[in-house]
């Protein structure tokens, strides 16, 4: 047991280390930016985010910076990944993967990894090592007064937004939220600047997105959740940041380094925000998932 904890230790203040020199004393990057390093960086600033050291803790941003890593053959980060879903640590528990993730990090010779997989459960299929983002908890039920199910309109737009919800990594209360700032769940809607459908999509993104026809309920949504994720992944996670980027679109957040002095986009925010109260969504596959449907439909066209 000592010599365990001696060689936590020594990891540790090798992670801090490599922290330290790559971003400078007291900097705390974005995840982008972290991304940018080598895994052993990448792994360092897991670590961080996953025990709160220095840093807000942020089960989300850990998960992502250690799957970089792992994908990149770090055993460190292939043992964090299935120690947090062999415990359920800010994710749900999953015995399969954490074993599938403790197997990779133990042919690499790291025998914490090897101990762990006598304590977790072998599934009866393999399961491939993926990364899963936290859950995020539900909301206060921001919705249930406004959504009139017993609209068939508004059941469609619903019914829908929660069968897709998965593929795209996202909250389906967000998108709700979204929703019903945006368009009251109004699929025929038009702005005064040309927005459509439930989503308010305008043509330039509609087209980015591969959005044949804005005012069909499920191309519209299609389009309004890849975006909305690809934000999301952009913004490191952040709500607000992903939300005022839907409205003004993202180079007037990144412009302003945040909700751009649009008295439009910050009333929008806070409707938004009233609806959805969490600040960060977990940023992981979804985002790419999103990506890759989006760039499929568009070579459909």
């Amino acid at each position: 047991m000592a010599s365990h904890r001696i060689s936590a230790l020594l990891l540790g203040l090798t992670a801090a280390l490599a922290a330290h020199a790559a971003v400078g004393a007291g900097a705390s990057p974005s995840v982008q930016r972290i991304l940018r390093f080598d895994a052993v960086t990448q792994t360092a600033w897991g670590e961080r985010y996953e025990h709160g050291e220095g840093v807000a803790r942020d089960y989300g941003k850990a998960v992502q910076l250690y799957c970089a890593a792992a994908r990149q053959g770090n055993p460190r980060a292939q043992y964090r990944l299935g120690w947090m879903y062999a415990n359920g640590r800010g994710v749900t528990r999953d015995d399969g993967l954490a074993a599938a993730w403790f197997q990779l990090a133990a042919k690499q010779g790291d025998e914490h990894a090897g101990r762990m997989l006598a304590h977790v459960a072998k599934p009866a299929k393999p399961v491939k090592a993926r990364c899963v983002g936290p859950r995020v908890p539900l909301p206060r039920p921001l919705m249930a007064a406004r959504l009139d199910l017993k609209s068939p309109q508004r059941k469609t737009v619903v019914d829908t937004v929660q069968r897709l919800a998965d593929r795209y990594g996202l909250d389906p209360h967000l998108v709700f939220a979204v929703i019903q700032a945006e368009s009251a769940f109004d699929p025929r809607a038009v702005s005064p600047k040309g927005a459509m459908g439930v989503m308010q999509l305008m043509p330039d993104t509609a087209e980015r997105f591969g959005v044949r026809d804005p005012f069909d309920v499920e191309d519209n949504l299609k389009g309004g959740m890849a975006y909305l994720r690809w934000l999301l992944g952009q913004f490191d996670g952040s709500v607000v940041h992903a939300v005022a980027a839907y409205n003004a679109g993202e180079q007037a957040v990144s412009r302003y380094g945040g909700v751009p002095p649009y008295e439009e986009t910050q009333t929008y925010v806070q409707r938004v925000t009233s609806y959805y109260p969490h600040p960060n969504h977990p940023v992981g596959e979804g985002a790419r998932v999103a990506r890759r449907t989006a760039a499929a439909r568009q070579g459909d066209s």
